[in-house]
């Protein structure tokens, strides 16, 4: 059975941050808040059995990618490439925050995260808790902390207790802040296209263009 921590998203103990991070290095799965709704990823490393492990528990198609959560808007550019400059404006001013954005993968994206058309999803969550440990160990490939095909986690205790005992680690903050989950927007064109309207609404996206 999987173990569980309460933590604080705005201030970390540093204790659960150092054990959620050993387990990250590990290739372990992490349960974690957000500030849209309750993840679960590993980190964001090649050949990571954590990966795999994330897509055997959610009993999610191989053939779907996983986004990343990503520490800084100015890893837009490292993780992405070709990217408008209208998606830099969006991430200056939306992240961190609710808001994924899908861009060309760039050389330092492992090619079993690229999605089939060398894409990947990029996203800075408005949690210290995430962002600590993107800092620890990296960038993160998470996705929903659910069963493929079922509502999203919005607190620690909405996450079914089958995901708990099969993650490595969980650790429950409480309700997430925003409660929905974020928008996504493609960004491999000239203009902006939403794949997935979330907490951040069109207008407030087509302000930043």
């Amino acid at each position: 059975m999987g173990a569980l921590l309460h933590v604080d998203q705005n201030v970390p103990a540093k204790d659960v941050l150092r054990r959620a991070a050993d387990v990250l290095r590990a290739g372990g799965v992490l349960v974690m808040p957000t500030d849209s709704v309750y993840g679960i990823g590993c980190a964001a490393v090649a050949e990571n059995p954590g990966h795999e492990q994330i897509f055997a528990i959610k009993h999610r198609d191989r053939a779907q990618t996983l986004p990343w959560l990503v520490g800084d808007a100015r890893d837009l550019l490292v993780y992405g490439t070709d990217v408008p400059e209208w998606a830099e404006r969006m991430a200056r001013e939306l992240w961190p925050g609710p808001l994924t954005l899908v861009v060309q993968a760039s050389d330092a994206v492992p090619r079993e995260y690229r999605a089939a058309n060398g894409t990947i999803a990029l996203r800075v969550p408005d949690s210290n808790l995430v962002r600590e440990l993107v800092r620890e160990v990296g960038p993160l490939a998470t996705t929903s902390a659910n069963t493929h095909g079922e509502a999203a986690a919005t607190s620690g205790a909405g996450v079914e207790p089958r995901i708990v005992e099969q993650a490595d680690l969980t650790l429950d903050a409480g309700p997430a802040p925003v409660g929905v989950a974020s928008t996504i927007v493609d960004a491999t064109a000239l203009e902006p296209r939403i794949l997935r309207q979330g907490a951040i609404g069109k207008h407030e996206l087509y302000a930043q263009l």
